[in-house]
């Protein structure tokens, strides 16, 4: 896992020229993750994102750890002049964390979030399962065009083939259609 505020230089990540907050709101698995110190070993790892108020989201993070579903509640705020591909994002007060879109899908199916100095990154999908040729090009994009190590990151368990998991979660539409190939 990587140092929140190590001291390397790097380049500024490249963000997406443009991200239509309306459409990134709703469900994303989080497929591969550099993980923050709560996600280390997490498995069933979803974000659900609601706009409050223009450019004021609610972030609801539930992902299984131990054993146990667990929940980190968060709050984002899109940043002007990037064209909705920065944000801030709190996941405990008074901390407000970089949060910049460097891969998005033109139709919002996959997304890639950054941070700044590459201790952290989160590759997501609105499905639990991604096609493995998109999957592998952005394992090589965030090597080759953002600078980063994956040493440390790990493909999250995403196999919601426990119907009754999945139905606890609230997530058996998104999961249905995936389930018998989830534990890829």
């Amino acid at each position: 896992m990587g140092n929140a505020f190590g001291n390397k230089k790097h380049d500024a990540l490249t963000l997406v020229p443009e991200c239509n907050t309306s459409k990134f709101m709703g469900t994303w698995f989080v497929i591969h993750v550099k993980p923050t110190i709560f996600e280390v070993g997490a498995s069933h790892a979803v974000e659900k994102y609601s706009e409050k108020s223009p450019g004021c989201i609610d972030i609801d993070f539930q992902y299984r750890s131990g054993g146990k579903d667990k929940s980190l509640p968060q709050k984002g705020w899109v940043q002007p002049r990037h064209n909705g591909a920065l944000w801030k994002v709190s996941p405990l007060w008074p901390i407000k964390m970089p949060y910049s879109i460097i891969g998005l899908a033109s139709d919002y199916s996959h997304c890639v979030i950054g941070y700044p100095n590459r201790a952290y990154f989160w590759v997501m999908a609105r499905n639990p399962i991604m096609d493995e040729s998109t999957y592998q090009q952005i394992l090589r994009d965030l090597k080759e065009k953002h600078g980063y190590d994956l040493e440390g990151s790990f493909k999250v368990n995403q196999d919601w083939s426990d119907r009754e998991y999945a139905l606890k979660r609230g997530l058996v539409e998104e999961t249905e259609s995936h389930s018998s190939s989830a534990s890829q």
